[in-house]
């Protein structure tokens, strides 16, 4: 039986033929992949938050029957094959250029539903002007940043987000506030920005945070058709590789020890809801 076809008692729709004297049993579809994700193997390195990130958001896309209507903005990082699995309008954008690129788009389609998706490395660093004057200007986006503390798609260095005391290949000793400076807490500082309207951080380090990030995503979405600024979703994610850690202790990491750097929970919602 296929994922797509798991099931569980109680569907009488979804009936097993019955054989011999065994009794027939019923039940019901309980997951499907949604068909809004291409049905494909992924790049991404065993583990990592990546992929499941990519199917919360395809499967809100086909929830609210917007297919036809997103536009997803995937620069340069890990995630720069994102177009390969999601089915629906993509654009590439040059390193850390994503919310300039969305910036055009949405200024050409308003609308669409817009949002770009980006690493720690690309939106925080390269990338920092671009994402703080796009939300300063209210734009109607949404924006997914991943953060897992280091470059992941080159090989690991510290990042704008590496937590302190964390080793990385260009901080072997760990990562020294002193010479290096703290982390930086993007959630905190865009949500200072009078044209961001909901600002949140969440993680999928486990079944209930990744309802949290789904909701999060789906109150997302849901805003752009207000009209009212930026949406800024944070995503604790892991990256084992480059931690040097199992997929298990990658997500045990993060809500032992990144959670102190990076509280979870909402930071700014709309004014509606304060």
């Amino acid at each position: 039986m296929s994922v797509e076809e798991m099931v569980l008692p109680g569907n009488k729709e979804a009936a097993l033929p019955a054989t011999g004297c065994v009794q027939e049993e019923v039940y019901e579809m309980v997951y499907h992949r949604p068909a809004t994700l291409v049905e494909v193997n992924m790049h991404y390195c065993p583990g990592c938050a990546h992929s499941l990130v990519h199917k919360l958001i395809m499967e809100v896309v086909e929830e609210l029957g917007i297919q036809e209507q997103t536009i997803g903005i995937a620069p340069v990082g890990c995630s720069v094959f994102a177009y390969d699995y999601m089915d629906i309008d993509m654009q590439e954008a040059a390193h850390g250029r994503a919310c300039a690129v969305a910036t055009g788009i949405r200024r050409l389609m308003p609308e669409k539903y817009i949002f770009t998706y980006q690493g720690d490395g690309d939106l925080a660093a390269i990338g920092l002007a671009e994402t703080l004057h796009a939300i300063n200007r209210g734009e109607n986006l949404l924006i997914v940043f991943m953060n897992n503390a280091v470059y992941g798609m080159t090989s690991g260095q510290m990042a704008p987000t590496t937590l302190p005391d964390m080793v990385t290949t260009t901080s072997p000793f760990g990562r020294d506030p002193m010479q290096s400076g703290m982390p930086m807490r993007m959630a905190e500082m865009v949500a200072t920005l009078p044209g961001a309207i909901y600002v949140t951080r969440q993680t999928v380090n486990s079944a209930n945070a990744v309802r949290k990030t789904k909701k999060a995503l789906l109150k997302a979405f849901q805003l752009q058709q207000q009209q009212k600024g930026t949406s800024f979703i944070e995503v604790l994610s892991n990256c084992p590789s480059n931690w040097k850690m199992t997929p298990v202790e990658s997500m045990q990491f993060i809500g032992e020890e990144m959670v102190k750097t990076f509280p979870l929970g909402d930071i700014k919602l709309p004014a509606t809801t304060d």
